[in-house]
């Protein structure tokens, strides 16, 4: 068994310059429900046939004021096509001098839920007199708000949409050269296994300590099929705040050529969800009959990497 560190690739605070918004990627956006809504004032409603841009009254918070800015069928200048498009934007009327740092999240209300879907950017966003504007080009697909099972549409036809802006006086600062791991695991006598869970040894990575979970038999969401889940271990813990965005390639090793089985994931882990894993599409007679050695050994390997890192987060 080895873990073998094969490069570093270092995270700073990523700022760009786009004139409008930004084009958050999976590890900087985070999408969860919510009972508390928004604050009222930055609440509006707008009907679902609406093509052009929507901008609310102005709402103030943290001594400035903002307004929402949302294009219900999209952004096409910020690669918006598609998606519901939502902004804020800093009025020039309390345009800070200097650099106002500040978190954003955009809510979306669902009358099926009774609950706001809230979609949360991560990552810092820095406000200053020539960037007024931050915000999400894809914060939803048009072909989900539009699904009337989801329940966005509301009573007269309407969407109902909102944002808070929460102020921080220093931007929260980003793990630097946080490491890609490569990890293999030798399970003998594959077939003769009786449990129905093996654990593989601890193995380092991004600060934590983590373990690799093999199910034999299929875990619980698909039996007879092979599962792996990513732990991190009982005495590893995710503080107040923080935040660990992680993209794997679980693997399961053709001992005789190259037809390896190779599934991708990737995930926020927060401290309420500490694991995670997926299910090899295929079946364990076929695993048994083509992925084992002349021993019964069954090869797995697992590549890790640790995208985006956060710490004292103020939203979580």
């Amino acid at each position: 068994m080895s873990t073998t560190l094969e490069f570093r690739r270092r995270l700073s605070l990523h700022l760009p310059q786009e004139k409008m918004g930004s084009n958050a990627s999976d590890s900087a956006m985070l999408k969860s429900w919510r009972k508390t809504p928004p604050p009222s004032s930055s609440l509006v409603r707008i009907s679902q046939n609406a093509n052009d841009k929507y901008e609310s009254p102005p709402f103030s918070s943290g001594g400035h004021n903002w307004k929402l800015v949302v294009y219900p069928k999209g952004n096409e200048e910020d690669n918006g096509s598609g998606f519901v498009s939502m902004y804020v934007e800093c009025l020039s009327s309390t345009t800070p001098p200097i650099d106002v740092f500040a978190y954003l999240t955009f809510f979306v209300f669902s009358e099926e839920e009774k609950k706001y879907l809230s979609i949360q950017d991560v990552e810092v966003k820095r406000f200053n007199s020539s960037k007024t504007v931050w915000g999400l080009s894809k914060a939803l697909s048009i072909e989900t708000l539009k699904d009337r099972a989801k329940g966005f549409i509301l009573y007269g036809e309407l969407h109902e949409f909102g944002a808070h802006v929460k102020i921080v006086s220093r931007p929260v600062s980003f793990g630097e050269d946080l490491p890609f791991h490569k990890f293999s695991w030798t399970i003998s006598d594959f077939s003769l296994l009786r449990q129905n869970d093996c654990v593989s040894k601890t193995f380092h990575m991004g600060e934590k300590d983590w373990t690799l979970t093999l199910y034999p038999k299929g875990d619980s969401r698909a039996d007879g099929e092979l599962s792996q889940h990513l732990h991190l271990t009982d005495n590893d813990t995710l503080l107040k705040g923080e935040l660990i965005f992680v993209r794997v390639n679980l693997k399961v090793l053709d001992p005789r050529g190259s037809n390896h089985l190779s599934v991708w994931l990737k995930s926020w882990l927060l401290n309420s969800n500490k694991a995670w894993g997926k299910t090899q599409s295929m079946s364990l007679d076929k695993i048994q009959g083509a992925y084992l050695d002349r021993e019964g050994t069954l090869e797995v390997e697992i590549e890790c990497e640790v995208v985006n890192s956060i710490k004292n987060h103020p939203c979580f």
